[in-house]
């Protein structure tokens, strides 16, 4: 691994994270991944709330225990704050389209929101875009680009913001609470939880290899006037 990638992968690394900077890092990794697309598709989520759940309880020594109550605030106000931007830079990408013309980029962009948003409708997108990775950090800004009501993605991404986050920190306590070999269980419980937020992107795959597999309709038959010998003579 060159030296950049490994310097990298260290300062992503969740647990130095939360060694590092404590409850702080989850409200700023939470605010990234959900507002800022440039930052967020690199950042964990999933992979962080867990194990800062798990720093909370007690299979975790005093003087490297974090305070449950400051966990759940920081990830609840990183996950609403980071949504409502993502929902403004979808307005302003919006309003700059108008006056720029949709290029080939931006109209690709637009097509994709309006496919996301059209299929599962704006509520339950912004709920189960949630727990899927990278739809998380996408589907705030189309809701912006595609001109949702304030007032609706408001009150849509805190419910479902709030039922993520306080969710996958709540499922780490519970682990680190289950016994003294809690955190043995954490690579497996993230694994899990990935594999969950990854299905339905997998099949919607399948259902794409599949509909490209069916065979084209059959060509209409032509008309006796086009078929006969002579007709166009």
């Amino acid at each position: 691994m060159a030296p950049g990638s490994a310097v990298m992968a260290g300062a992503l690394d969740p647990q130095a994270m939360l060694g590092r900077f404590g409850a702080w890092a989850v409200l700023f990794v939470v605010f990234a991944e959900a507002g800022i697309p440039v930052l967020g598709v690199f950042l964990p989520g999933d992979t962080l709330l867990l194990p800062a759940g798990l720093a909370c309880s007690a299979g975790v020594p005093p003087s490297a225990r974090l305070p449950l109550a400051l966990v759940l605030a920081c990830g609840g106000a990183g996950s609403i704050a980071g949504a409502q931007t993502g929902f403004w830079l979808g307005r302003r990408g919006r309003v700059s389209l108008r006056h720029r013309g949709t290029g080939r980029r931006a109209g690709s962009r637009m097509a994709r929101a309006e496919a996301l948003f059209a299929r599962y409708g704006p509520r339950r997108a912004l709920v189960l875009g949630r727990f899927v990775p990278v739809v998380r950090t996408l589907v705030h800004p189309a809701a912006g680009l595609l001109g949702m009501p304030v007032s609706t993605f408001t009150a849509w991404q805190i419910l479902a913001g709030l039922a993520w986050s306080q969710s996958m920190v709540l499922a780490g306590y519970a682990l680190g609470e289950s016994g003294r070999h809690g955190s043995a269980y954490l690579v497996p419980a993230v694994a899990a939880v990935l594999a969950v937020g990854l299905l339905p992107a997998a099949l919607q795959w399948m259902r794409g290899r599949r509909a490209g597999r069916r065979p084209a309709p059959a060509d209409r038959a032509p008309r006796p006037e086009e078929s006969a010998p002579g007709a166009s003579s």
